[in-house]
């Protein structure tokens, strides 16, 4: 995607050195455009966990590029196989809930052991971790085709008027390398001319909605209005929404769906209103071996002053404000599960399907 027409993705290799991973800095969002310069493992965890980059398959490629720094490091260690492994589990520990993160640290333990030698091992990390970010690429944007025709479908229902589609925190390109997952269609058909305006939850506390959905909306000329969490009902009932599509942070097998906290409350008053509830999973973010997401899926808990806090910009300042009573406790769940039942379709890098075992087998057959 571009910023300021310049293209970028939202990670990548430092040009002339290769030892440097450059990310965009989102705490910084939409109010200054910052990169980030990555030397460690430990800076590297320290990105994922305090969310200067988040997203799932972000998270994932990421983790991909942290196990390759620890390759670096590990070859100066006297024993290269306990370090390796020691950094994939403070890994594992900096976010627990998106399964993206655990699946491209496999791919890189696999990679590893494939390298008789320290340096033919940093070799394969770091060319697994390049294959993994073009592979978020490409898929995100055949999710985008997949999905395409749900947006030329409503056009054709109300010729003129935009298509207007609910989203709940960032799915966009900030949360993937680029395109992004329930965006990708929205960039597409709006760059076909199908008119699109999207109503961006704000999404509390970390309000990635007002701050990084509608900044990249903005940024490639979509049509969107930042709207309170809790409006999401009201314009449903009033026909004011035709579509909703989020993201996930971990889906299972049988369809279950993790995403932002509040997703749930957004796929309960579509279904109440018969407005079509879709979830862009690329396959990544399938947990095979769960089934019952509501049991079964870890549930981030933050720190309750993402809740007591509010961060903005005043006089060209960044500024955190206590908005809750000094003394009242908070709590700060970070995602929740939103069952198949709600759900109208998963969008996959290999096309749409039901959200349920057997679907979901049918496109991904080897993991059946």
């Amino acid at each position: 995607m571009k910023i300021n027409q310049t293209p970028y993705r939202t990670i990548w290799i430092k040009s002339g050195n290769p030892r440097i991973i450059q990310i965009i800095d989102q705490r910084f969002l939409p109010h200054e455009f910052v990169i980030e310069e990555i030397h460690s493992l430990d800076e590297m965890i320290v990105a994922i966990r305090d969310m200067h980059l988040r997203g799932a398959p972000l998270i994932g490629v990421a983790a991909a590029y942290g196990m390759y720094l620890a390759a670096l490091e590990a070859s100066k260690e006297n024993n290269f196989e306990a370090s390796f492994q020691e950094a994939a589990r403070k890994l594992k520990a900096a976010r627990p809930t998106a399964v993206n993160l655990e699946w491209a640290i496999h791919q890189q333990q696999e990679a590893a052991l494939k390298g008789k030698s320290a340096e033919e091992k940093i070799r394969l990390t770091f060319e697994t971790a390049g294959r993994l970010a073009d592979a978020d690429v490409e898929n995100c944007r055949r999710m985008g085709e997949f999905a395409l025709p749900l947006f030329e479908e409503i056009a054709k229902r109300k010729p003129g008027k935009a298509v207007n589609v609910l989203t709940h925190c960032n799915a966009g390109w900030l949360a993937c390398v680029d395109w992004g997952t329930a965006t990708s269609a929205i960039y597409q058909a709006h760059d076909r001319g199908i008119p699109v305006h999207v109503w961006v939850d704000e999404t509390r506390p970390r309000n990635q909605g007002s701050q990084l959905t509608a900044w990249e909306l903005g940024q490639h000329g979509v049509p969107h209005t930042i709207i309170v969490d809790n409006a999401g009902g009201h314009l449903m009932q009033h026909a004011k929404v035709d579509l909703v599509i989020v993201g996930t942070d971990r889906t299972t097998r049988s369809g279950d769906v993790a995403n932002k906290i509040g997703t749930y409350l957004k796929a309960l008053a579509a279904f109440d209103n018969r407005i079509p509830f879709y979830a862009a999973v690329p396959s990544s973010s399938i947990d095979w071996n769960l089934k019952d997401g509501i049991r079964e899926i870890p549930i981030e808990e933050r720190s309750p002053d993402e809740v007591r806090f509010i961060e903005g910009f005043a006089d060209g300042k960044r500024l955190r404000v206590l908005s809750a009573p000094e003394k009242s406790p908070a709590s700060n769940y970070g995602f929740d599960v939103t069952p198949a039942r709600l759900i109208t379709g998963l969008i996959t890098e290999r096309g749409i399907c039901f959200p349920n075992e057997q679907s979901l087998s049918c496109l991904f057959p080897e993991k059946s």
